[in-house]
């Protein structure tokens, strides 16, 4: 009995030691106690309905953001936003942003309204706000896209060609078919709640892996080889992974603070990025 208990006793001390180790943070090493540049990442429908993405709103399910109903919550919403105090925005616009303050001298002049896009409703009002000098387009196309782009017709048909053709988003499966009902109902959500109510909505978590979820969950990503992921991976995966390379490329202090307003589909892939990176803190957008 008691050569049996010996060892028995010395498994529970070793499993006590290392129950009661603790374990050091890796930001212990990867940030050494430094500060950070802060990111808010916003995630938005689009204001001016521009017909880009795979789900098309129908008429009904359109809100006017120029009423006087939206222009107020367009405050509310702004306002809370605005506790994050950003000192550089970043919007989904190419790098030449030349054409977004042509339009906010214009409106400032009286001239013309400021643009129905979330870039110009958000985006420009903040600057405004804020007093920014100015406002950082980040979009980045897909190697896809530049493949396609520079495809010479003339050549024989490649593996690339063929992925290309082939539309990876939706399809006619049961789960493709439940993420229309979804939508649908995210769209029924903007029209009858506030701006800063459906914003909350669509950037809490659950919604934003949701959203990413339809690209894997189901339509032609789900094929028999790999040209499901292999498509999204060069489409989709890459656009969002250049636009977060074009936003480490702007120079930034550790007092910044930086506001990232994309279209929502695009947000899941960014928080990733940010969470994984040591070199930014990301500030949940409902925890403002």
């Amino acid at each position: 009995m008691k050569f049996i208990l010996i060892p028995f006793l010395i498994c529970c001390s070793l499993s006590q030691a290392i129950a009661q180790t603790t374990f050091k943070d890796p930001d212990v090493f990867l940030r050494k106690g430094e500060q950070v540049p802060q990111v808010l990442l916003v995630g938005s429908f689009h204001f001016n309905y521009p017909g880009l993405d795979a789900h098309k709103t129908t008429e009904e399910d359109k809100i006017n953001i120029y009423s006087k109903k939206r222009q107020l919550e367009l405050q509310e919403l702004l306002d809370y936003i605005s506790k994050f105090n950003p000192t550089k925005i970043m919007v989904e616009a190419g790098k030449n942003t030349g054409y977004l303050f042509a339009n906010y001298k214009a409106y400032k002049n009286g001239t013309e309204k400021l643009r129905a896009s979330e870039t110009s409703q958000i985006g420009m009002r903040l600057v405004n706000r804020f007093n920014l000098d100015t406002i950082y387009g980040v979009d980045a196309p897909s190697l896809l896209y530049e493949l396609q782009l520079k495809k010479d017709t003339s050549s024989p048909e490649t593996y690339i060609d063929t992925i290309t053709k082939r539309h990876y988003f939706g399809g006619e499966d049961k789960i493709s078919k439940r993420y229309y009902k979804y939508y649908r109902y995210k769209d029924q959500v903007e029209v009858n709640t506030t701006l800063l109510q459906s914003f909350k909505y669509m950037n809490s978590e659950k919604a934003l892996n949701r959203g990413f979820g339809a690209y894997i969950a189901g339509g032609q990503f789900t094929s028999d080889a790999n040209e499901g992921p292999d498509a999204l991976s060069m489409l989709w995966l890459n656009r969002n992974l250049r636009i977060f390379r074009n936003i480490q490329k702007i120079e930034n202090t550790k007092n910044d603070r930086i506001l990232v307003l994309f279209g929502a589909g695009h947000v899941p892939i960014l928080k990733w990025l940010f969470e994984c990176t040591p070199e930014y803190e990301l500030v949940e957008f409902n925890n403002l």
